[in-house]
C-alpha cells in the first residue's frame, strides 16, 4: 500500500500518472502558510497568489506551473474536472514563479460543495517558450492533455491542499 499523499490522496490517477519527482518545489502563501499535500488550508488564507518556489533546477532549465482543482463543482460527482486556477510557464529553474509567464492569472479557490483538492503541478520544459498555447477557458481543463500538446511529459513536482466552504462558525 502506498503512503505517497500524491497517490493517497489521488491526485496520482485524477490528474496526473504516476511520476518520480526529481525537483523540489515550495508553495507559501501569504509569506507564512506553508502548503503541504493533503492538508486543509482556509480560502481566506489563499486568497492572493502564493510564492512557488522551484529547488533543484539549474539556469538552463525552465518549468510550467500548473494549479488545478479536479473536484469540480463537487468531489462526489466532479463532472467538470478540472477547473484551471493558475498556469505559468517559462520559470527559470533558478528563481520562482514570479519570474516566470503568467498565461493564466491566478483564482482564488472557491469551493462550493464538500472539500475540494486544489493541486500544483510543476512540468520541466524542453526548451524556453516550449508552452506555446494556454488553455481556451479555466473549465474542463485537462492537466494530461494540456501536458501532451505542449510535450511537457510527466510534471517533475507536485503538492496539494484541501480546502471546503468557509461558514461563519469555521471562521471563528
Amino acid at each position: 500500500m502506498s503512503t505517497d499523499p500524491l497517490v493517497v490522496g489521488r491526485v496520482v490517477g485524477d490528474v496526473v500518472d504516476h511520476f518520480s519527482p526529481s525537483v523540489r518545489m515550495s508553495v507559501t502563501y501569504n509569506s507564512n502558510k506553508h502548503v503541504y499535500n493533503g492538508h486543509e488550508l482556509f480560502p481566506c488564507a489563499v486568497t492572493t497568489k502564493p510564492r512557488v518556489e522551484v529547488h533543484g533546477g539549474d539556469m538552463r532549465s525552465f518549468f510550467t506551473l500548473v494549479m488545478t482543482d479536479p473536484d469540480v463543482p463537487g468531489p462526489s460527482d466532479p463532472y467538470l474536472r478540472e477547473h484551471l486556477h493558475w498556469l505559468v510557464t517559462d520559470i527559470p529553474g533558478t528563481t520562482d514563479a514570479t519570474f516566470g509567464k503568467e498565461i493564466v492569472g491566478y483564482e482564488m479557490p472557491r469551493p462550493n460543495i464538500g472539500i475540494h483538492r486544489f493541486v500544483f503541478l510543476l512540468f520541466k520544459q524542453k526548451r524556453r517558450q516550449t508552452v506555446m498555447k494556454g488553455p481556451l477557458s479555466r473549465d474542463n481543463f485537462n492537466t494530461r492533455m494540456f501536458a501532451q500538446e505542449n510535450d511537457l511529459g510527466l510534471p517533475v513536482a507536485a503538492l496539494f491542499f484541501n480546502a471546503q466552504r468557509e461558514t461563519a462558525a469555521r471562521r471563528r
